[in-house]
């Protein structure tokens, strides 16, 4: 299984095999910080919307392709909300990776990792972009990451190509 999480809606066409949800069109609340998903319901977000059936897919797919907007060198809120929700498949205990502390994973596969970022404007923003993917990356289960920059007018396209590699 392979999924593409999307900032904005996109009129692309899927090869076989990718599942694409526009967060954009999905009911997802904030993190609440609570650590319910850890300690009173753990696997399971104690919120009740869209969410809770998009974390699952991203532990399972072995391919993930996120498309957001830079916005101060981070993600855009839709991206970074759904990241944040999805915690729950992560578990509330430590372990060094590379000499640094990061989250056991709870039964995620690795995946190859694919971000197409529009709108960072300077190789500064870009930069600290790649930065913070890189560090997500370690608690994500990531074996691969690449960060494709580009612009909005050319955001379809570029998503596109990158499917086909």
């Amino acid at each position: 299984m392979n999924i593409l999480l999307t900032d904005r809606p996109l009129t692309i066409s899927l090869p076989e095999g990718w599942d694409m949800v526009d967060l954009s069109q999905q009911t997802i609340a904030p993190c609440l910080g609570c650590f319910g998903c850890w300690t009173k319901t753990p696997g399971r977000c104690v919120l009740r919307d869209d969410a809770v059936t998009i974390y699952p897919r991203i532990a399972k797919s072995s391919r993930v392709l996120y498309v957001s907007a830079v916005v101060f060198g981070g993600y855009d809120v839709p991206m970074k909300t759904m990241l944040e929700r999805a915690i729950p498949i992560q578990k509330p205990y430590i372990r060094l990776l590379d000499g640094e502390t990061h989250h056991v994973q709870r039964d995620v596969a690795p995946k190859v990792a694919d971000i197409v970022a529009y709108g960072a404007d300077t190789q500064e923003e870009r930069d600290l972009f790649r930065r913070l993917v890189e560090r997500n990356a370690k608690n994500m289960n990531f074996t691969a990451v690449r960060v494709h920059f580009t612009t909005a007018d050319r955001l379809d396209e570029t998503v596109e190509e990158v499917l086909a590699q």
